[in-house]
This record gives structure tokens, sequence and C-alpha cells, in this order.
């Protein structure tokens, strides 16, 4: 491999590598904090918060209920709950108890949350009862057997707690019917669980902390195996990486993160709950970001340094008419991950807060960050960054060589945070798995002399158009900068001429916007077999709760 260019490129005070064994494991690192921090606030909702002094008594409540249950040491339990203060209080009773922590999505169908389960064999659960009628229809085919009902409420103190309560459930009809007569409610565990001896057993940095699962969308979804070591390097990682940004924050001031990421999915797990617990930092707990009303209402209220977010959130609240009701200027660190960052998005956001957005690379096999650009950066760069300190990239053809310099190729990643594997699919494993303990990401890019890297594609994503690679991201990012475009998304669909053709569906910003405006456009500005063969306009992208296009979704329906 050839030696680590990027180095050179590294902010002022990063170092090339952190100690992974600061902590043995993410118990010690939440632990550390609550002694350290126990007056602060540590999670902020609806206007009441949390400090870590409770959130350590909380956890270690429920940790004992859960202990009480029966459950061995190594027993996955699943959390199904949006960004609501029961999730980081489970989170930390789970990896408390010895046991490990299966993320859910809380949208999902009866058929994904049956698959999970299964999987991953969970011997109890921890559900908003939002979500309970889901649970209610696969509980009798599941190894699931002991639930955990949290409320909107449970947390808000007992008179706004009722009234939450009543609106979610009596005003806004969100809890479906549902019958699960053994469930026990989150209050009641834990008030049971304050009666018990908590039992803090041995964790060790190589003990499974979270089953996460990925791949959804190519097929069956998978567990990724992610060690307490894998979790707290990147927690190291990540704060090692935004040192430049966060010396801009006062020493004597807390950081504030927006989480409007979902704790559930790893970015927002790692980035917003491990690494603010880690610092001492709060939370704002944004349950739904796609109310957008709500989250600037939300907003108004606070000064925050940090705001991790998808390029859809980004776009869509800086075209918002309340964009402006909201104190931006103690921003100091937006991070985009989860898709590819627009630079129409980019440059809107750097326009309207003065803080660049931070474009950064990772995946659920990766605890998630492995790339970032310097959180010093002044201007969109269009790639992907940096490798992290610990880490290394490399980019290899399809025989598993390394590519030569300037060719593409499917990144690699090496370093502590890599996963230990898929939950129980050794052969899923070997597919991804080189033999020097490179994790094959599926994802092609090039590698600038700097050492800067920049996605091109995800491999299944390619378009072949008459033997011309056409990368939908490029598509995508040409259409966002036309004025009158608020989304695109590009796919390939079968066409008896070229193999494959070009479409592209459009949201519009401007309603007078017209096919031969895209089209004109398109002509200007991409070669021929680039252009888009069919124009579609839509009302909205299908997206993941995450805020990623599903551009499965947009082929099956061609």
């Amino acid at each position: 491999m050839e030696s680590k260019t990027w180095l050179q490129h590294y902010p002022a005070g990063v170092s090339a590598e952190i100690n992974a064994d600061q902590y043995p494991s993410l118990v010690d690192l939440m632990e550390a904090a609550f002694r350290k921090y126990p007056e602060r606030q540590a999670y902020t909702m609806m206007g009441r918060s949390i400090s870590f002094g409770q959130l350590d008594l909380e956890a270690k409540a429920l940790a004992a209920y859960l202990q009480s249950l029966g459950l061995e040491k190594g027993d996955r339990v699943a959390l199904m709950m949006p960004n609501v203060m029961q999730y980081p209080v489970t989170v930390a009773a789970v990896l408390r108890a010895g046991f490990v922590v299966v993320n859910v999505n809380p949208l999902y169908t009866p058929r994904e949350l049956e698959h999970q389960l299964k999987d991953s064999g969970a011997k109890a659960i921890v559900i908003l009862e939002n979500f309970a009628a889901t649970l209610q229809q696969v509980m009798q085919n599941v190894p699931t057997k002991h639930v955990v009902l949290a409320s909107m409420g449970d947390l808000l103190g007992f008179a706004k707690g009722m009234i939450v309560n009543y609106v979610v459930r009596k005003v806004k009809k969100l809890v479906p019917e549902f019958e699960l007569p053994s469930a026990v409610r989150y209050k009641d565990a834990v008030s049971r669980g304050r009666a018990l001896s908590y039992k803090a057993p041995k964790v060790l940095p190589t003990d499974i902390a979270v089953l996460q699962y990925t791949g959804g969308t190519t097929g069956v979804s998978k567990g990724a195996v992610l060690l307490h070591r894998n979790l707290v390097a990147n927690v190291m990682q990540a704060e090692a990486w935004y040192q430049p940004a966060l010396k801009k924050v006062p020493a004597s001031d807390q950081l504030v993160s927006v989480c409007a990421l979902p704790l559930y999915h790893i970015f927002g797990f790692t980035t917003n709950m491990m690494l603010s617990m880690h610092v001492g930092g709060s939370n704002i707990l944004i349950p739904n970001p796609r109310d957008l009303p709500a989250v600037f209402t939300e907003l108004s209220k606070h000064r925050f340094n940090s705001l991790p977010a998808v390029n859809t959130l980004f776009m869509a609240m800086a075209n918002h008419p309340q964009f402006n009701t909201v104190d931006w200027s103690h921003l100091v660190i937006s991070v985009g991950g989860g898709m590819a960052v627009q630079q129409a998005t980019a440059k809107l956001w750097l326009e309207k807060t003065g803080c660049p957005i931070c474009e950064g690379y990772g995946l659920s096999e990766t605890s998630p960050v492995a790339a970032c650009n310097p959180t010093d950066s002044e201007a969109y760069t269009g790639t992907i960054g940096l490798p992290l300190p610990s880490t290394e990239l490399k980019l290899l053809d399809d025989d598993g060589q390394e590519v030569a310099p300037g060719q593409a190729g499917e990144i690699a990643i090496r370093g502590p945070q890599v996963m230990a594997g898929y939950w129980q699919r050794p052969d899923e494993t070997a597919k991804v798995m080189t033999a020097d303990g490179f994790f094959r990401t599926g994802d092609v890019g090039v590698k600038d002399e700097r050492g800067y890297f920049k996605i091109v594609d995800r491999k299944k994503d390619m378009i072949l158009v008459s033997g011309f690679n056409v990368y939908p991201n490029e598509v995508e990012d040409v259409l966002t900068q036309m004025p009158g475009v608020l989304e695109a998304a590009a796919v390939g669909v079968p066409d008896a001429k070229a193999g494959e053709a070009v479409k592209v569906v459009i949201v519009k910003k401007d309603p007078n916007l017209t096919e031969a405006d895209v089209r004109a456009y398109c002509e200007a500005n991409m070669t021929g077999y680039k252009r888009p063969k069919i124009v579609e306009f839509r009302t909205e992208l299908p997206k993941t709760p995450v805020g990623k296009i599903l551009r499965r979704e947009l082929r099956d329906k061609s």
C-alpha cells in the first residue's frame, strides 16, 4: 500500500493515531461521563431536560430490572423508539447490564420487524407504544418474550407527561390499538428496578455492544456486529477530527448538538449520543425531523453548536420559510453523512449559516465514520475528505488488487472501527472482508494526489449506457444546481437500444418548471449518454427514515 499521503493534509493539532483503549468499553465511557458531569444537562426534549446524574440513576434502575428478567450476559435487547429521552436511558441500561443493543427502525413493517427480532434472537424489547401494534402482529413468531412499553410523556414530568400522552393518543391518534397483555410499562420497570440491586458485569473490549442492521435495500437485512472497542474507537476518532471546530466553542460553554438524526441509526448513535456523552455535551432531541415547523419551533428556543444531518434535511431546512426564526450564530460544525452532500445544498447552507457542511463518509459496518473533510474547511470540496486517525482507505479492483493511481476502485477500509463481521453470517462476512483486514464497501471511489477520496458511486447503482458508465450521483448533482429543482434522483432503466437508459425523477421548487427546461439544462451541462431519456416529476422522493433516497423504489416503478 502506498504511503498515507493524506496525513500531510491533516488540520493542525489532529493526530494521526488515536488511543482506542482509552476506555475498555462504552460502559466505562458512559460511567466516566456520569461521574464527571452529573449536574450537566444531557438531553432536552419538549421543554424538559434530564441531567447526566438523573440519566445515570434511571439507567441503573432499568439495568437492574432487565437483569431480573433472567437474561444472561450477551443476550440481545431490541430498542424500537424514535428520538425520545428513553432511548439513551435504555442504551445505557442495556449495555450496563451486559446485554447487546439491537437498534430497530420504529417505522418497520411487521415483516421487517419479525426478521430482525428472529435474526438477532432478541429476548426483550423496549418499544414506544406508538409502534406496539406492529409488534403485536409478530409476537407469536419471535423469540422476544419481554416487552417494556414506553410512551412519549414518560420523562416529561407528571403534568406535561399526561398532556403529551393525551395529545399523542387521543388528539393526533398516533397510537393504534394494540394488545400486549404481558407488557410492562417503562415507568413501572424503572420503579421495580429501583428496589432491586444492579450487578455490574465485567464488559470487555471484545464483547458485542450493538447489532446494527444494514443492507435492507440490497436484499435481506444483516446485523453488523459492533464490538465495544469498535464504537469506543470511533468516538475517539470523531473527537480528534472535530477538534479544529470544537475549539471555536468557548471552554466555559457546554457543547450543544441538534439530534435530528435518528439515534437508532449508527450515525446518530455514535456522533450524537456517544460523542456527546464523552465530552459532556447536551443533545436537543428531535423526535420527528420531517415535521419541519416543529423542528424550527424547538430550535428557536436554543443556542447550539453542532448539527449532524443528511443532505435532504440540510436542503429542506435551508429552503424553509421559518429558517430565520433560529439563531445560527453559534453553529461551528455541520457534518453531512449518510448520502452524498450536493453542491447546491452546501452552497446554500454556507450562505445562510456561515458554517460549511463538512461531508463525512461511513457505514454501519464502520461504526460509522471512516473519512471526513477537515472541520476547519471553508468550502465544499465535493469529496468525502480524508481517512480519520488510525484509519486506512485503499481502492481495489474486482480481483482485490489495489488500482493504479488516478484509477477508480472499490473503497476498502481498515481501522479499529471496522465491525467484527455480520451476525451469524460467516459467508456474507467473507464476501466483504479481505485477508489483510480491509472491509470492502461496495462504493466506487477515486483518490486525488492529496489523499482526498471522492465517491463516484455504489457499484450496484452505476448505470451502463452503451458501454459508458453513468454515475447517478453526478447526474443528481448537476440537476440539483438547476434553478427550479428542489430534489432529483437518477436511476438506470432497461433500454432496448443502449442496454440501460437514464431516468430522472424530480421534485420541483418552481411549479412552472417543464420537462423541456430540464432537457435544455441537461444538454448544456452533460454529455449525450449521461442525459436522461425519461424525465418524471413527483411531489416527493421515496426515502429511508434517515433521508437517503430509495433509488431501488424508483427503479421498481419504472
